[in-house]
């Protein structure tokens, strides 16, 4: 194992076996491209070949920073040396960054495939700093290999390989989600697109009630939308987009997620300005939660939620049957607001622009939509949010505002 600074050199041998063995060094210019050079012999006799694991295969050849790692943009590591250990199998490193800087990582052990592995990492790239959160789903000792580059560089350079031990695994069900991008939590993408202040900086959420909100500040020519995802779910009645719901106020952007069932789900937040037609991915959130949740789902969205359409009341899309339900919404520019179902019920606009009224849901199987007109000449209403109606226990139906 050989470690390089600026001005040292350590090469740590384990025979594999006993006996007498040669140890050869070759060096070069480190601005060379020349073939590298015989540079001295060692005799390294070993009389008890070491039992310990076999570390894993490095072809960067070097171990811990690469030895011009500031040339590469890095400041400082969290981690001095080359090994890292991880007691409970979760590790983060972070790198300090003279410049911004975009880096993918590489995590490697016997036991892990391709597919198994980047379900292990999650990376943030801020400004001024690299962070991988890193899962260690068995016993034993990986590589992990660090590559950057420039915000307008073409390739990704590998500047450190470092050794993990990992004492006690974790859960493989605790992983993070498929999919992850190199940009999770806020940063420089975020950022690109306009989006600051943050409600989460960090890309990995921990929510005991199984719902979180989390909002950004953002400019009046970008909107934002989100999906939320889970590699296994075992008994949603509802697809997952259900779950999220995305509101734009005039500065403020709110992305609030409720979760149907426990685990390990990743958000996926996408924005445009006013001048694209097609949503860019912006960022990915991990959110964790193990207390068996089991949130009803938001109403259905229609094209016509917009910016400055709020949901104050109800907050669910269920509706328990033959029940009074108060309505509570606010839909700029709106001209007359009503809710169909089996009777149509028209809304009232209050001062402070809030279109209310009371609603009787009707019997299981009823859908309920909210519908709204935006000229006194439309002929006809267009639907903005739908919700259903069901039997049995009744659902919390939450308000906000």
């Amino acid at each position: 194992m050989m470690t390089v600074s600026e001005n040292k050199m350590t090469i740590k041998v384990t025979p594999p076996a006993e006996g007498l063995f040669d140890l050869m060094i070759f060096a070069r210019h480190t601005d060379s491209q020349d073939p590298y050079n015989w540079v001295c012999s060692y005799q390294i006799q070993c009389l008890e070949p070491s039992t310990g694991e076999k570390l894993p295969e490095n072809p960067f050849h070097f171990w811990g920073l690469h030895q011009k790692v500031r040339d590469f943009g890095i400041k400082e590591s969290s981690h001095k040396g080359y090994l890292l250990v991880a007691p409970q199998g979760t590790l983060l490193l972070t790198l300090h960054t003279s410049r911004p800087l975009l880096a993918i990582y590489e995590l490697t052990n016997k036991e892990l495939d391709a597919a198994l592995s980047k379900k292990c990492l999650a990376a943030q790239a801020e400004e001024e700093k690299l962070s991988c959160h890193v899962l260690c789903p068995f016993k034993g000792y990986y590589r992990l290999s660090v590559f950057v580059k420039d915000l307008g560089g073409s390739t990704f350079r590998n500047m450190a390989n470092f050794l993990i031990h990992c004492l006690m695994p974790i859960n493989q069900n605790e992983l993070f989600p498929s999919g992850l991008s190199m940009h999770c939590g806020s940063g420089i993408s975020s950022n690109s697109h306009g989006l600051s202040n943050p409600s989460h900086s960090s890309p990995i959420i921990t929510t005991k009630l199984g719902k979180c909100n989390i909002t950004f500040n953002m400019p009046t020519n970008v909107e934002v939308t989100a999906s939320l995802s889970k590699d296994r779910v075992m008994s949603t009645k509802y697809p997952l987009e259900r779950y999220v719901l995305v509101t734009h106020l005039r500065t403020k952007v709110s992305v609030c997620v409720v979760l149907p069932e426990s685990g390990v789900y990743k958000v996926g937040l996408f924005g445009r300005s006013k001048d694209r037609e097609d949503f860019v991915h912006i960022c990915d959130y991990v959110i964790h939660c193990f207390s068996d949740p089991s949130w009803p789902p938001f109403p259905r969205v229609y094209s016509l939620w917009r910016r400055g359409c709020v949901l104050l009341e109800p907050r669910t899309g269920v509706l328990q049957e033959q029940r009074w339900v108060r309505f509570r919404i606010k839909v700029p520019k709106a001209y007359q607001a009503v809710i169909l179902g089996q009777e149509k019920t028209v809304l009232q606009q209050t001062p402070n622009l809030v279109w209310e009224g009371d609603v009787f849901t009707g019997t299981a199987g009823t859908q309920i939509k909210l519908a709204a007109k935006f000229s006194q000449h439309c002929p006809s209403l267009e639907v903005i949010l739908a919700f259903e109606v069901e039997g049995g226990s009744p659902t919390s139906l939450g308000c906000s505002g």
